[in-house]
Formats: C-alpha cells, sequence, structure tokens
C-alpha cells in the first residue's frame, strides 16, 4: 500500500486526508493518505525519511521544505516555493501546482485591459501567483 501525506503546521482546516481517501477508494487505488502535523522546521527531514510515495505541503513549510529536497522542477525553483513532493526512487522532487491551479482560474477573467495586479501577501501561494501573473504580462 502507498502513502500519501499533507505536511503542515495546524492542518484542522485541511480537507485533504478526506478528498484523498474518498478518491482513492472511487478509483480502487490501494493508498493511504494522511495529514503530517510538524511543529518544528527542524522535524521536516524526519517527515521526509518516512516510507512516503509523496506528499503536498501547506503553510508554513512550502518555502523551508525547500533545502530539505533533492531537486526542484523548473517552475518551483523559479516560483521559490513547493506544494507537491514526489518520491523518485530515493529523491524528493519539489513542484509547485498552486501556480497552475492559480493560471486555469484566472483565465475566464483576464482580458487584453489587465496591466496590474496587486498580490496580498508574500508566502508560497502568494510567489505562485506573482510567477502566473509575471508569465501573463501583468505587473
Amino acid at each position: 500500500m502507498r502513502k500519501f501525506g499533507l505536511i503542515g503546521k495546524s492542518l484542522g482546516h485541511s480537507f485533504s486526508k478526506k478528498f484523498f481517501t474518498t478518491f482513492f477508494e472511487e478509483h480502487a487505488i490501494n493508498a493511504v493518505y494522511e495529514n503530517l502535523e510538524v511543529s518544528r522546521t527542524e522535524d521536516l527531514q524526519n517527515t521526509l525519511n518516512e516510507e512516503f510515495s509523496g506528499f503536498n505541503v501547506t503553510i508554513p513549510y512550502k518555502e523551508v521544505i525547500i533545502p530539505f529536497l533533492d531537486e526542484l522542477s523548473d517552475e518551483a525553483s523559479a516560483i521559490g516555493a513547493v506544494n507537491v513532493i514526489q518520491k523518485d526512487n530515493d529523491r524528493w522532487i519539489g513542484h509547485n501546482s498552486d501556480a497552475f491551479g492559480f493560471h486555469q482560474s484566472i483565465k475566464p477573467f483576464l482580458t487584453n485591459q489587465h496591466e496590474r495586479a496587486i498580490v496580498f501577501g508574500t508566502g508560497g501561494a502568494s510567489k505562485a501567483i506573482n510567477y502566473v501573473l509575471k508569465s501573463l504580462g501583468v505587473d
């Protein structure tokens, strides 16, 4: 059985465990999904050493997890934040799906008239938003 999990500091608000558990059951995937509350940055390495196939990452670890990884996708490297970690053999590879998700959600609302945007925040998700807006030519 494969194991996946969500790494974050406080996960009581997260719907990920329920979502992925239902998804695995509906698609007959032999896997489990666990919430992994990590209270200290120093404990991230121990979490990555466990027998997991991959992780999602949320507040406050999207940026600070990067030094614990073996590799980053080009997009995650450009953004400077990771919210998906893939295990490839014994290597941990960081990805960023926030950028794709934001881009897909904003596409229907963008026109050629949009030149500037204000982004509140400086965390991992806002870095992904800034990356997408810049790629679309929005200051």
